[in-house]
């Protein structure tokens, strides 16, 4: 009603047929930040990433209104790109982030393939619900917010097997794949990113009742 939602303190741009970000997902934020700012600082980085004078590059996948992607950038040095299926959301999403870098398509489709492994994060707040479990959805998300920002299929991760699937291609050596789940979903979300060659683990916060998977490509035995 009134066309913009409170977010990690910024005043976010939403309209009819976008999902209103949730406190919950500041948890991606936090995260995304403190990777940038851990990795930009720290002595003898990987090289390749967050050299000097290069501004880590941020991606927000399933960008919804842009949300996570305008609080990455509103507190860090990022750069960050954002990416979302629909249309509807892509148009809010560049009120809230430099338009030029909102892009319209399915996932990695829609990015420029200048980006392609030089991504230091990656965030998604993919759809994760499982479509049994809409129903039972709260009326205010299962009445309210579009069906295709909730529903992450069979088991809910859906979204989550695709997305890790090509997070190894868009990653930049020493990058990371950042991913709000639920607790319910939360091994699936790392097996999906364990079968996709990445390294994962479970990130809570029991205040905002969220939770996360972060995950970073595996190392195999030739170091590749």
């Amino acid at each position: 009603m009134l066309g913009w939602a409170e977010f990690c303190g910024l005043r976010i741009q939403v309209g009819a047929g976008v999902f209103v970000p949730r406190a919950r997902t500041g948890l991606l934020v936090d995260l995304a930040v403190t990777i940038v700012r851990h990795e930009k600082h720290r002595s003898g980085a990987v090289a390749g990433a967050f050299r000097d004078g290069v501004s880590p590059l941020v991606v927000d996948l399933c960008c919804g209104s842009g949300a996570v992607g305008a609080a990455v950038a509103a507190v860090s040095e990022a750069e960050v790109y954002a990416a979302d299926l629909d249309p509807i959301c892509v148009a809010c999403a560049r009120q809230n982030l430099p338009p030029e870098q909102v892009f319209e398509g399915d996932l990695y489709d829609a990015l420029p393939t200048t980006l392609r492994g030089r991504v230091d994060v990656l965030v998604a707040n993919a759809p994760y619900v499982p479509t049994d479990a809409i129903a039972m959805m709260p009326p205010e998300a299962r009445d309210h917010e579009p069906r295709v920002a909730l529903d992450g299929g069979e088991d809910g991760v859906d979204l989550h097997r695709r997305i890790a699937g090509g997070a190894r291609d868009w990653l930049a050596p020493g990058g990371h794949l950042v991913i709000e789940t639920s607790r319910h979903q939360a091994a699936l979300t790392v097996a999906a990113c364990e079968d996709a060659g990445l390294t994962a683990r479970i990130v809570t916060d029991d205040d905002l009742e969220a939770t996360t998977v972060v995950a970073t490509p595996s190392v195999d035995s030739s170091g590749e």
